[in-house]
């Protein structure tokens, strides 16, 4: 499914509250205990995406987050250890370095930031040509919380839900 072009800043939010009614609801039908509250699945479906809990999944994906603050690892994917990754312990050291690499995209992980190419961004289930990068200068942190960075957001959701 394609991402929406306008998203509503709750719409990421609101997907993950969506997902945690229907494993709350598989749950219920299939007789396991423990799952009798939405509290539980919520923070379930924050931490498949990356999140340390609810609170966390949503405070960042409404876009509420203050810079520096953890961001989580909803932009890291397992398996992907053997493609190249640049580490940087600030944005500013992560954005000097984006800035002369044409072909690099710069995502936030917990409190620092790290760069990675293309192939990087497709086995995250992304097109790395899609027009919202450019919108944010292939930059997930500086464009936190953007129209951009929510249409990516978006897409990023949609490949975890395929096991991206």
């Amino acid at each position: 499914m394609a991402a929406p072009r306008a998203l509503r800043p709750e719409a990421l939010v609101d997907e993950l509250k969506v997902r945690a009614r229907v494993q709350l609801n598989r749950a219920r039908r299939e007789g396991q205990a423990g799952a009798t509250r939405l509290r539980d699945a919520l923070h379930e479906v924050a931490r498949e995406s990356g999140f340390a809990d609810w609170e966390h999944a949503r405070r960042v994906l409404s876009g509420l987050a203050a810079p520096g603050e953890d961001l989580g690892s909803f932009w890291h994917a397992a398996g992907t250890g053997i493609l190249l990754h640049i580490w940087f312990a600030s944005h500013e050291e992560g954005r000097a370095v984006v800035a002369n690499d044409p072909g690099g995209f710069l995502l936030p992980y917990r409190r620092q930031c790290f760069m990675v190419q293309a192939p990087f961004i497709e086995a995250l289930g992304l097109d790395p040509q899609d027009a919202a990068w450019a919108a944010i200068d292939h930059d997930l942190v500086a464009g936190y919380g953007s129209e951009a960075w929510r249409v990516l957001s978006w897409q990023r959701l949609r490949a975890l839900q395929r096991g991206a």
